[in-house]
Order: structure tokens, then sequence, then C-alpha cells
């Protein structure tokens, strides 16, 4: 009788270790694929709009996971590999940020005076900022719409805790100062496959571009 309990107990460790391995593969493996060819076909979508002089944005209408929410830029990262393009939606949701980089609602739009804040996952769906802590100082952050696309420069980065939000104020870390400069702030998780602190990755804008005069090609390098 001992046997037996022991015996089926047995079985159900095993089962639910294999069970455990399951989502482990699913989580890390699996969402990847899925978000991966979501966001390249997003992208895509952006950048034919972009091309062709349409709305500039993509919505629930191609993409029904989107919902309520609307893509309207694509971010391009040197550091992260040449063709690294990833679409900008508006909030920071879990939906989104499955979907691709989430834009901190109330914070500044591209290119404007404020701080253009943005998240995006460290680790799993296409996990777009896995590598964000090998950015430096001078490196190029490259942010598309329709009518103009902006270059940042990466300027410093500090790791904070989930609950301090100051690093998205319009000046980071200056709650309640009136912004003069144009900037950038990206944020993940930190450690990777944890969520303790935030990787935080600030930049300014040195460059604004019309569409008409924009070529890839003479910005894909990591710096200036």
């Amino acid at each position: 009788m001992i046997r037996r309990l022991v015996g089926g107990l047995g079985e159900l460790l095993i089962t639910a270790g294999v069970l455990v391995l399951l989502f482990v593969a699913w989580q890390l493996w699996w969402t990847d694929v899925v978000a991966d060819r979501n966001q390249e076909q997003i992208v895509q979508a952006l950048s034919e709009d972009f091309l062709n002089g349409r709305d500039g944005t993509v919505g629930s209408d191609a993409f029904p996971d989107l919902g309520q929410d609307r893509a309207f830029a694509i971010i391009r990262v040197p550091r992260f590999g040449v063709d690294f393009a990833r679409p900008v939606i508006e909030g920071t949701g879990r939906p989104v940020l499955a979907l691709g980089v989430g834009h901190y609602d109330g914070t500044a739009e591209p290119g404007a005076v404020g701080n253009f804040a943005v998240a995006g996952h460290r680790t799993t769906y296409g996990k777009p900022f896995h590598t964000i802590e090998t950015l430096r100082a001078g490196d190029r952050v490259i942010v598309e719409t329709k009518p103009t696309v902006f270059v940042y420069e990466v300027t410093s980065h500090e790791i904070v805790r989930p609950w301090q939000t100051e690093v998205i104020a319009p000046v980071p870390d200056e709650p309640g100062t009136a912004p003069t400069e144009r900037l950038l702030t990206m944020t993940s998780c930190h450690p990777k496959y944890s969520a303790t602190y935030r990787y935080v990755t600030h930049g300014r804008l040195v460059k604004s571009i019309p569409r008409a005069q924009w070529r890839l090609a003479d910005w894909s390098t990591v710096k200036g």
C-alpha cells in the first residue's frame, strides 16, 4: 500500500515537473515566435503606410489583439542589430507589450519637448529590450513617424525600483520641473527573468528628418 502511494506520488511529481517545463518553454520560446511574427507584420504595415502617405497608424482593424490601442511609430536601435525594428503602441498594458514597445500614457510624443517614454519586455513576447544594458552613451535610437524621423542619442542609464516613476517625468528624476529639452526614456525589467528592478536608459533628440529626406542607410550605424 505504502509502495503504491509512493509510486503514485512520484508519478504526480514527474507529471507536475513536465507541465512546469512545458509552461517555461511556452513562456520563453513560443511567445517569442508568435510575438516576433506579429510585430514584424505591424512594422511592415506601418512602413507601407508611411511610404504611401496614408494615416500612419495601425489598429484593431488589421490586428484584433491591439484592441483600442494603435501602433503609430517604429523604433530602431542599431545597437540591437541592423535589422531591429519594433512597433511603438499607445499604452503599456500587458496586451500592448505582447505586440511591441509601449508608449507611456501622458508622456511626450516623439520629437516633442518633454520625455518620450517607452517600455518593452526584456524576456518573452519578442523581448524587444532584451539587451538594453548594452546601450552606451552616444548610441542612436531612431523613432519613425509618418511625417518625421527622430534620431536620439543615449546619454545615461540608471537602475530603479518599479515604483520610481519619476524616471518618466517630463524632466527625468525631477518631477514638477518644466521641460526644455526633447528627451527619450526606455524602460525594461531588471535583471533578466526578474521584475525586481527597472533598467532605464535616457537619451536626447539630436536630429529631426522629414520623411521625404529619410534614408535608413545613412543612420543605421550604432553611433554618429
